[in-house]
C-alpha cells in the first residue's frame, strides 16, 4: 500500500519529518507565527488521515505483520530497514498521530517563543515515534527509541517551567540508563539469535532459561522506565510539572505507551519462561504501582503532579493485565494503554486550558469553575469520570477487562487491584470538587471559556471516551487475533515460527 508513490509506513515516518523542514525558513522571519500554526496542523491532520488509512487494508483477522517493508540498510552487519505492523501496533499508531493535532492546537496561544522551532520539534517527533512503532528491525527500532528522546528533550528544556533543567536531565537520565540495558540484550540477542536483528525472525528462536532470564531482566529495565513502572517513575512527575502542556500530552498518551508495547511485542513472544519466572515480581511492582500512584495523587495540590501519579496507577493496571496471560486481561491491557492516552492527554489538555488564563495549576487557587466556564467544566466532569472508571465511559471496559483477568487467575491480586479504583474515585472526585464546585471569586481573575482552538482539541477526545466507553467492540476486533496469537507464544501452544 502506497500513498504519493511512497509505501505507506516510510511515508507515516518522513512526511512529518519533511515537514519539519518545510518549516526551515521561517525561523527567520518576523511575524509568521500563525503562518508556521496553521502549516503544522495541516501536516499533522495529513498524517493522521494517512495513518487512518492503513484501516482500509488491513487483514483485521490476521496476526501477520502487515503492509511490509525491508531493504538492506547496512549489509555486513545483517541490518535492514524494515518495517511492518500489526493489529497491536495500528492502533498505537492511530493514537500518536491524532493527538499531535491536539498537541498542535493547545500549543497555538501557549507557545508564544521560538514558534517555528517548537512546532518542527513536535514534527520530528511524531515521525520518531510512528518509527518506534513500525520497526520490525531491532537496530532500527533502537535508532527510533533513542533518537525521539532528543526532541523530547528539547521540548521540557526549551519551552517548559522554571525547573525544567532538572527534570529534563533527570528524564534524560532515567531512559538512557534503561537504553543502555536495552542495547546490550539486542547485541546479544544477536549473536544467540543466528546473526540476524530482524524482530520476527527472533521471536523463532528457542532460548536457553538462563538467556531469557539474563535478556528478560535488560528489557526490563529498559521497558519499566519507560511505562514508568514502581519505583523507577520518580522521573515522571518532574517532567510533567515543567514540560508544556503539549509535552506533557505526548509523555503520558505516547511515549508511557512505549514500555509497555516494548512488554508485549519482546519480552513476552521471545522469552516466554522467564516471562512466567518473573510474574511475581510484575504482579507485585504492578500492585505497589497501582496503589502508591493513587495515595501519592490523593496527597498533591499542583493539579499537573496529581494527573501524572494517576498514571502511574493507571499504567499499573496495564503492567498486569499484560502479564496475567489471557486474552482478557492482554485486551484489557491494550485497549487501557489507548483509554489512558486518550483521557490523561485530554486531562492534561484540560489543565493547560486553565494554566494559560491564571498561570497557576494550585487546586487552592480555583473553584467555582462551573460558573465561569460551564463548557469546560463539563468536559472536565466527564473526563475524570472516565478516568475514575464511571460504566459507559472508556476507561470502565479497560479496567474491567483487567479485573476479570485477574480474578481468573489471581482472586488476591484482583482484589488488591481494586483499591486502585476506589482510591481513583477518591482523588478525581477531589479535584473536581476543587476546580469545578465551591464560590468563584471572579475579583481574582476573568476565565473566559472555551476558545475554537481548544475546542477543537478536546471535541475529538471527549466522542472517543464516549464511544469507546459504549461500543469498544470495533478496537477490540482489530487486537483480538495479534493478542490471541501472542497467549500461544506465551503458553507454548503455536509454535514460535516466522509471523511475517
Amino acid at each position: 500500500m502506497t500513498f504519493l508513490s511512497i509505501p505507506i509506513l516510510t511515508f507515516l515516518i518522513l512526511f512529518p519529518v519533511l515537514g519539519a523542514l518545510l518549516l526551515l525558513p521561517f525561523m527567520k522571519v518576523q511575524g509568521s507565527e500563525k503562518t508556521v500554526r496553521l502549516l503544522t496542523l495541516g501536516l499533522t491532520l495529513v498524517e493522521f488521515l494517512v495513518s487512518l488509512s492503513l484501516l482500509l487494508g488491513m487483514h483485521a483477522g490476521s496476526y501477520r505483520m502487515q503492509f511490509t517493508e525491508d531493504h538492506a540498510w547496512i549489509p555486513f552487519a545483517n541490518i535492514h530497514y524494515s518495517l511492518g505492523v500489526d493489529g497491536m501496533s495500528i492502533v498505537l499508531i492511530i493514537m500518536t498521530t491524532l493527538l499531535l493535532p491536539m498537541c498542535v492546537l493547545t500549543s497555538w496561544k501557549g507557545i508564544s517563543t521560538r514558534v517555528p522551532e517548537f512546532m518542527m520539534t513536535l514534527l520530528v517527533l511524531e515521525g520518531l515515534m510512528v518509527g518506534v512503532f513500525e520497526a520490525t528491525d531491532f537496530v532500527l527500532f533502537y535508532v527510533f527509541w533513542e533518537a525521539m528522546l532528543i526532541p523530547m528533550y528539547l521540548i521540557i528544556g526549551v519551552w517548559g517551567g522554571p525547573n525544567r533543567l532538572y527534570a529534563t536531565m533527570k528524564f534524560f537520565l532515567y531512559t538512557l540508563a534503561g537504553s543502555l540495558l536495552l542495547l546490550v540484550v539486542i547485541i546479544s540477542l544477536y549473536f544467540v539469535g543466528g546473526h540476524t536483528f530482524n524482530i520476527v525472525d527472533l521471536m523463532g528462536q528457542h532460548y536457553s532459561k538462563t538467556f531469557q532470564e539474563f535478556a528478560f531482566l535488560g528489557f526490563f529495565v529498559a521497558f519499566a522506565v519507560k511505562v514508568p513502572m514502581f519505583p523507577f517513575h520518580t522521573w515522571l512527575p518532574d517532567a510533567h510539572v515543567e514540560a508544556p502542556t503539549a509535552g506533557s500530552v505526548i509523555l503520558a498518551s505516547v511515549m508511557l505507551k512505549m514500555g509497555a508495547y516494548g512488554f508485549l511485542r519482546f519480552s513476552l513472544p521471545m522469552f516466554p519462561q522467564a516471562s512466567h519466572f518473573f510474574t511475581g515480581l510484575i504482579f507485585g511492582l504492578s500492585i505497589a504501582g497501582i496503589v502508591w500512584g493513587a495515595l501519592m495523587a490523593l496527597a498533591q495540590e499542583d493539579m499537573k503532579k496529581l494527573i501524572a501519579y494517576s498514571s502511574v496507577s493507571h499504567m499499573g493496571f496495564v503492567t498486569l493485565g499484560i502479564f496475567v496471560f489471557n486474552s482478557q486481561g492482554l485486551e484489557g491491557a491494550l485497549l487501557q494503554m489507548i483509554n489512558h492516552g486518550v483521557t490523561t492527554g485530554a486531562l492534561f489538555l484540560c489543565v493547560g486550558v486553565l494554566y494559560d488564563r491564571t498561570h497557576s495549576r494550585l487546586l487552592s487557587d480555583y473553584g467555582g469553575m462551573a460558573k465561569a466556564m460551564p463548557i469546560f467544566s463539563t468536559m472536565l466532569v466527564i473526563f475524570s469520570l472516565s478516568s475514575l472508571g464511571l460504566p459507559g465511559l472508556n476507561s470502565f471496559v479497560g479496567e474491567f477487562l483487567v479485573l476479570l483477568g485477574t480474578f481468573r487467575t489471581h482472586m488476591a491480586l484482583g482484589v488488591m487491584a481494586s483499591t486502585g479504583i476506589v482510591l481513583a474515585a477518591i482523588y478525581m472526585l477531589y479535584l473536581l470538587s476543587r476546580v469545578v464546585w465551591g464560590v468563584y471569586t471572579p475579583k481574582k481573575w476573568a476565565l473566559p471559556d472555551l476558545n475554537r482552538y481548544e475546542w477543537a482539541s478536546l471535541l475529538p477526545l471527549l466522542i472517543l471516551v464516549v464511544w469507546i466507553g459504549v461500543q469498544p467492540n470495533p478496537l477490540l476486533s482489530l487486537l483480538h487475533a495479534s493478542v490471541s496469537h501472542l497467549i500461544g507464544q506465551v503458553q507454548g501452544g503455536v509454535p514460535l515460527a516466522s509471523i511475517r
